[in-house]
């Protein structure tokens, strides 16, 4: 998955705009879209949830870049129009995570916009079900005890651009990336715009390759940076933007879940938090991902205008 992503604007609107959660509430029909609407309204009482971040299918095509049917069930295609604009990861069975930069300019369009669940190839996405199923489950978001230390390995998912440029071929399989957690002083320095002005604030996160080749890319943005503890895939971040498609000395940059925590319980009814066993350490006990794909995906890098 390779992203091209914008640098956030130096002080301005443009960076809380690329940088902010959009939660999208979505009632879902039998082909498995929804209509969206902003988060400002209130979901109703949902019945409980399955169980969080376990796939029910666990096979995997170890090196590989294409993800298998199911691996991922909470990654979610935000569509405009009819076509792919950013992805989203399922909290419940009513409510999405995004990049709000994806709704930049359409915010009080809604009818523009669907959510497609439990897709895996997008030009062939089969039948689908209102219910959860294998298919389609949530996500974990971290509680309070879970901390993404620096080379924790997690990992992206998207159907973004193989390369900028290069939209994902048919039959758009979705990507998978694994990504090192990236320490924050290190990804400071790499995007510092001098002038005592911060780039990568407390709220954001950075995961990557320092050598570059692999990354998220354009329509991988609102996606989730996942890691797993204790056998459960967390929601560590959303893919959110950075300075092209897997530049050397330019990781991708995260809107971080935990520092937005407290405000998705707030909003969100039904959300599932996961954190540490006791006895697995201070940290939690982090479980390895697989083999990392040589794409990129496509985060929330696109190039708007304004944002230089």
């Amino acid at each position: 998955m390779e992203v091209p992503r914008p640098p956030p604007a130096l002080g301005g609107g443009c960076r809380r705009v690329l940088t902010a959660l959009l939660l999208l509430v979505s009632t879902v029909d039998g082909a498995g879209t929804g209509r969206t609407e902003a988060a400002t309204l209130s979901a109703t009482k949902i019945p409980v949830s399955p169980d969080c971040g376990k796939p029910q299918q666990l096979n995997r095509i170890v090196g590989g870049q294409d993800s298998t049917d199911a691996e991922w069930p909470w990654v979610v295609s935000i569509q405009k129009n009819g076509t792919h604009h950013c992805a989203g990861s399922l909290l419940t069975n009513r409510w999405v995570v995004t990049a709000a930069h994806c709704f930049k300019g359409n915010l009080n369009k809604p009818s523009l916009f669907s959510v497609l669940l439990g897709a895996w190839q997008l030009e062939n996405p089969g039948p689908r079900s209102q219910e959860f199923s294998e298919r389609i489950l949530p996500i974990c978001l971290p509680d309070s005890s879970v901390h993404f230390p620096p080379n924790t390995d997690c990992w992206i998912a998207g159907w973004g651009s193989i390369r900028e440029g290069a939209p994902l071929p048919h039959p758009q399989i979705l990507q998978k990336l694994k990504v090192p957690i990236i320490h924050s002083d290190i990804c400071s320095r790499l995007y510092w715009r001098g002038s005592g002005q911060e780039t990568i604030t407390e709220d954001m996160l950075c995961a990557g390759y320092l050598e570059g080749q692999r990354d998220a890319c354009l329509g991988d943005s609102g996606g989730p940076l996942m890691c797993q503890v204790d056998g459960a895939w967390l929601l560590a971040g959303i893919i959110s933007w950075g300075e092209g498609c897997a530049e050397r000395n330019r990781p991708g940059v995260y809107t971080s879940l935990p520092a937005h925590r407290s405000w998705v319980e707030r909003v969100v009814q039904g959300v599932q938090l996961r954190g540490r066993s006791p006895g697995t350490g201070a940290r939690g006990e982090w479980l390895p991902g697989r083999r990392a794909l040589l794409g990129r995906g496509h985060r929330g890098r696109r190039q708007l205008p304004g944002c230089k």
